[in-house]
């Protein structure tokens, strides 16, 4: 009888179908079925886990995570798993699906992501005044001197400072958008896996060490490429991007929150409006698979163009890459275009 290991995490949500995307079933007496609730934790569970598991997605291709409801066959899924590997707070229908289960079945991946809280942002932590070159040091690199606080424009505005925080309790899930935070999280999923198949322990192991060194060198690429670039405020739709911006020295500047639902104050638009302006802002980055309209407001207000930066919650047919690690690089291009880095 096949062994079901289910890692799921809830992000901003998702939608609902796994039996319409899941992947073919492993055999039975040689692999664990996986199951992973939005694309990086299925590029995750496919890297660590290898030949000994199969990878079922709960999100399918192209579609929005942030709206994630489980079908009847998703809840029997979940009482049938040996383990549900999740973020605690992000789905309201997943986290009620898991009640009922026993402890040992759940594991919160928050603590190995290091989530960031979004509640201490106040209105002084990013004036113009502030974004100048000399913020781009080294510094700015360092996760550990440098939490999600000290890189969201979001206190500039007190009308849009408050509105998705009741959406995630305050809490950016993006983590993936990090790939050091994205490589802890594999690490800690090696770990989970050898718990429930101890046999294959030091595969698991040895996997998730390489998946380490290629988000090291992908890390490198956003080190070295963002790191002499005219400017450093990244004006997004949303703020689904703080991870990234703490990572690599920028300044998010949301023009509405996380989800990709809410919609801007009249008030907020024009408050990043001239911040564009003041700050010479080039361009106005806008999520894939999300109308642009907003970032086109603004865009249309300044005279700065629009790209896409992609927040890999799926991987969609359109997507600039066939991975993970293909769509973070387009990202990076995007990004020293958008920046003028050198």
């Amino acid at each position: 009888m096949v062994a079901s290991l289910v890692l799921v995490v809830a992000s901003c949500g998702g939608n609902s179908g796994s039996g319409d995307v899941a992947v073919e079933r492993g055999e039975a007496s040689e692999q664990r079925d996986v199951v992973a609730a939005f694309y990086p934790l299925v590029f995750v569970a496919e890297q660590v886990g290898g030949e000994h598991v199969t990878v079922r997605d709960l999100t399918p291709p192209g579609a929005d995570s942030h709206d994630l409801e489980l079908s009847p066959r998703d809840v029997v899924m979940l009482q049938e798993a040996d383990l549900i590997v999740y973020l605690a707070g992000f789905a309201a229908a997943l986290d009620q699906a898991i009640q009922p289960l026993a402890s040992e079945q759940v594991f919160d991946v928050a603590s190995s992501a290091r989530l960031n809280h979004e509640e201490g942002h106040d209105e002084e932590g990013h004036d113009e005044e502030g974004h100048d070159e000399e913020g781009h040091d080294d510094e700015h690199h360092d996760e550990e001197g440098h939490d999600e606080e000290g890189h969201d424009e979001e206190g500039h505005d007190e009308e849009g400072h408050d509105e998705e925080h009741h959406e995630h309790g305050g809490i950016d899930p993006h983590f993936w958008l990090d790939p050091m935070r994205l490589a802890d999280v594999a690490d800690a999923t090696a770990v989970r896996f050898a718990e429930l198949d101890p046999d294959n322990a030091e595969s698991f192991q040895q996997n998730a060490a390489s998946l380490r060194v290629q988000l090291e060198d992908l890390d490198d690429d956003f080190q070295q490429g963002l790191a002499d670039c005219a400017r450093v405020d990244l004006v997004t739709a949303h703020r689904s991007f703080g991870y990234l911006a703490n990572r690599y020295g920028l300044n998010q500047v949301g023009i509405a929150g996380l989800s990709p639902d809410q919609e801007p104050s009249a008030g907020r638009l024009a408050v990043v409006a001239d911040f564009v302006q003041d700050n010479q802002v080039g361009v106005i980055y806008y999520e894939s698979l999300v109308d642009p309209g907003v970032a086109q407001a603004v865009a249309n207000e300044t005279g700065a163009a629009t790209d896409v930066l992609d927040p890999l919650e799926t991987l969609s047919e359109t997507a600039d890459g066939d991975d993970y690690f293909q769509v973070m690089r387009s990202n990076l291009a995007a990004l020293r275009s958008g920046l003028e880095c050198a």
